[in-house]
This record gives structure tokens, C-alpha cells and sequence, in this order.
């Protein structure tokens, strides 16, 4: 996709693609914007700091006698936001909306470049299932109105949905292109990896004991608006070896009570007692939190997860050094050892463990993130969306390491806005809705329309 935008310009690739019956010689992505090609990436690129109308025509501003018109730029992009079907005001921040409308802000940038083909790169990773939905009816009436779309997603029933084709790649290579004829996700999955996979989820045989992690009349206010709730009064236990879920739409402070948990690393006026193994225990700081058996791996594993202009090794080590150090000096060797031994531990997929991590594919990249935290040898792990832009073979491997480690006694938190693989990992579900727990569901109980019942209570209706 990068090569068809014009990211990687003509010349630095073999082969041609052929555009409107003519082979591009795209420079940059100027030009292929130029022929209505526009590309959006998984990770958006919009300015949090400057305003929705502001975003929609960088670089392209409307302008008279070399001066900014901002009253047709207002115009034009309340006649943008309508055509994606958002009705807000156009003179808000980026920084103000959620990131189901920031989606759509990109959408209207492309409008706003006369699109004919437009590329979606996992449009949906980051939304719920209702702002998912919204974005494949629309993406339905661009077809409609003669417009192509392409979508790179790993969300088969997303694929299944909407597309009139599906081209499969493994490792680089074309498998094969199916017509969306009635074709099931099974179908897609063995194209995908090569061979049936008969279960999403590994076969789990808990072997549960008493209660071991336990998180009492937690509340957290906003970090920077210190009136704002955004943990109430959270009640939460995980037994050993037990693999608890919770499960919520964006916005029920699911990543907030969990980083607040993990060393106070968000929040402000932060109350309420964290006990382990039956004693009360310090979060005051993430390096305290550590240090007591904690570990929590992000929903961005770029941003927060890694460092991106480091290797394997480096990433892998970086929060255990003094596992790896005598008298405050690294021990290179064992550093090496220690990041070998969890590549090998993990199944990750790489040259050298001093290959660049920002080069993995999202799969090995999340198999770091995963040794860099076990590395550490904590006690509780609390898991972040563990599968986000993960393809299915990748996300079976994942899911085995969780079990792996739940089966050696670790308590175990899985964050997830996907409902069947909370259903399929979990042993017992939590559910959150702004802010406070709505309620708390066996494994044998659960459904999705349960779930989903319980994750958009009203605070009126709780208890």
C-alpha cells in the first residue's frame, strides 16, 4: 500500500502497478493524492493541537490573494463532516473528540482530495463495535457513489462483511484472491496460515487457587481536571492461576483503572488499597509497583511498549538491568543470554535479537513487549488489548503464551474490546461502563449480548 500511495516512490520497487489503465510513476504521496490515491494509516495523522477544519486542509488550504479563508474552510469542512455523517463542531480540537471521530475526520481529509480510491489500514483497531459498524455502512456508500476502498484488517468478519474481494498475503506473498461469495472465516484463516485452525482459543484446564491479587474501593480523578471521576469506587480480585477479563466500550475506563493500578502512572487524587497474596502492598510508582509483582502491558505498543530505534536485546532487557547488572555495570553477555533465551521462549520470529524492533511485524513486536514484562518475573500481568493489529495465526501464539503463564500460577488481567476473545480466554469477566463496575460474569455464563447488557448500564441503573 505504501508502494501504491507513492510512499515508496517509482523506481525504489520491480513490477508495476497499473492505476486507471496506466502504470504509476508516483514521486511522492503529492502525486498520488493527485489522482484521488489516499492512504490511511493505522496509527492517524492528525495534529491533536490544531482544530477538526484546520487538520482537514493542512497542506491544502483554502485560501484567496495567498491569505487563509476560514470562513469557506468552515464551510467546506461542515459539507465534509456531513458527508461522513458527523455533526460536530468544526472548530474543536483534535485533542477533544474520540478517536471513532477522529477516524472520520481523516475520512473527510480524504474528501476533502477528491478521493476515487481509498486505502484503509485497519480503520477499525481502534474502535468500538457500534463506531465499527458505522464505518463499514459508510465505507458501503462509497461504493455506492462509485468510489473503491481498500482495507487491510485482521478483523475477518469485518472482511467478510463488506468486501466484494479478499486477497490473502502470507510472509510477503500473494496466496491467493477469493470473490466474497458466501466465503467463511475459516476459509480466509487457512489461507492465512497456511492450515485449518480448528479452535481460536487454546484448550484452557484452569487450575485455580485462592485469591491472590485484590484491588479494594479504588477511585482515580482526571490527571489534569482533578473534578473529573474517572475510576469509582472499583472492587477487583484475580486468583491464582486464574485469568480474569474486563470487558467495556472505548471509553469505561478500562486503560485508566489499569494504569492506575500500575504504579499511579495515571490519574491524580488517587484512593485505595492494592493487597497481594493476602497483604497490602505500595503502587505509589511504577519502579515500587515492579518491585511488588506488578506488570502491565499497554494497548500501544508502539508508543508505550517500545522503543522503536532499539533491538530486540535492548528491548527485552530494559526493565530488568539490574537482573542483568553487578555493581551498576551490565553484563553484556548475560544481557544477551537472557534476551536469546526469551526469543526462543516466545517463538519470536527474527533474524537476531539485534534486529531493529520497529521492523518486526505487530505479532513479534507484541512477543517483545510480552519477554520484556516476564522478564521481570511478576506476579500479576495485566494485558491491554494483547492482540490488537494482530493477525489470527499470531493471535493463537499469543493466546498460548497467556495460558502458558496463568497455568504457572501468574494472576492474569486481559483488557479487551473484542467479546469473543474475552468469552474465549477468560475465567471469569468484569464489566465497566464510565468508570465503575457494572458487573461480574462466569466464563460458563457468559454471552456476547450478556456482556454487552452489562457494559452499557446507566449509572442510574446500577446498584
Amino acid at each position: 500500500m505504501n508502494v501504491l500511495s507513492g510512499l515508496y516512490p517509482y523506481g525504489s520497487y520491480t513490477g508495476d502497478i497499473i492505476y486507471d489503465g496506466e502504470i504509476c510513476q508516483y514521486k511522492d504521496l503529492r502525486d498520488s493524492e493527485r489522482e484521488g490515491i489516499v492512504i490511511i494509516h493505522q496509527e492517524l495523522a492528525l495534529s491533536p493541537y490544531l482544530s477538526i477544519k484546520e487538520n482537514i486542509f493542512l497542506g491544502n488550504e483554502q485560501s484567496k490573494y495567498g491569505v487563509i479563508d476560514w470562513d469557506l474552510t468552515e464551510k467546506k469542512t461542515e459539507s465534509l463532516l456531513k458527508k461522513v455523517g458527523l455533526h460536530i463542531d468544526p472548530n474543536l480540537l483534535i485533542s477533544q473528540i474520540g478517536v471513532g471521530q477522529q477516524q472520520l475526520v481523516e475520512i473527510a481529509k480524504a474528501f476533502a482530495k477528491s478521493v476515487k480510491l481509498l486505502i484503509l489500514d485497519e480503520p477499525t483497531a481502534a474502535l468500538n463495535e457500534e463506531e465499527s459498524a458505522n464505518l463499514l455502512e459508510l465505507i458501503k456508500e462509497f461504493r455506492e457513489q462509485g468510489i473503491t476502498s481498500i482495507i487491510i484488517s485482521h478483523k475477518l468478519n469485518e472482511i467478510v462483511s463488506v468486501a466484494d474481494r479478499i486477497t490473502i498475503l502470507r510472509d510477503g506473498q500473494t496466496i491467493e484472491t477469493l470473490e466474497n461469495d458466501d466465503i467463511s472465516e475459516e476459509r480466509i484463516i487457512r489461507g492465512m496460515v497456511g492450515r485449518d485452525l480448528t479452535n481460536r482459543y487454546p484448550d484452557r484446564y484452569p487450575n485455580i487457587g485462592e485469591i491472590y491479587f485484590e484491588v479494594k474501593d479504588w477511585t482515580v480523578y482526571h490527571p489534569t481536571n482533578a473534578t473529573r471521576l474517572m475510576s469509582k469506587n472499583i472492587n477487583l480480585n484475580i486468583r491464582r492461576g486464574e485469568i480474569v477479563g474486563i470487558a467495556g466500550l472505548m471509553g469505561a475506563g478500562r486503560t485508566e483503572f489499569a494504569m492506575s493500578v500500575f504504579g499511579h502512572s495515571y490519574g491524580s487524587k488517587i484512593t485505595g488499597t492494592v493487597y497481594k497474596d493476602g497483604k497490602e502492598i505500595s503502587v505509589r510508582n511504577v519502579p515500587t509497583a515492579v518491585e511488588n509483582g506488578l506488570a502491565y502491558v499497554s494497548e500501544d505498543r508502539k508508543a508505550l511498549g517500545l522503543n522503536l530505534l532499539m533491538d530486540i536485546r535492548e528491548n527485552t532487557t530494559i526493565a530488568s538491568l539490574n537482573r542483568i547488572s553487578k555493581s551498576g555495570i551490565l553484563d553484556k553477555e548475560k544481557e544477551i543470554n537472557k534476551a536469546e533465551e526469551y526469543r526462543k521462549k516466545m517463538r519470536t520470529k527474527t533474524s537476531s535479537i539485534f534486529q531493529n524492533v520497529g521492523s518486526l511485524s505487530g505479532g513479534n513486536q507484541q512477543k517483545v513487549v510480552l519477554s520484556k514484562w516476564l522478564m521481570t518475573e511478576p506476579d500479576v500481568l495485566f494485558l491491554d488489548e494483547p492482540t490488537r493489529g494482530i493477525d489470527v495465526g499470531a493471535k493463537y501464539e499469543i493466546y498460548t503464551i497467556i495460558e502458558e503463564m496463568a497455568a504457572s500460577g501468574k494472576a492474569i488481567c486481559i483488557i479487551s474490546s473484542e467479546l469473543p476473545e474475552i468469552i474465549g480466554m477468560c475465567d471469569r469477566i468484569y464489566t465497566m461502563n464510565d468508570g465503575q463496575i457494572t458487573g461480574e460474569v462466569l466464563r460458563e455464563d457468559a454471552t456476547q449480548e450478556l456482556l454487552m447488557n452489562l457494559m452499557t448500564l446507566e449509572k442510574k441503573e446500577m446498584a
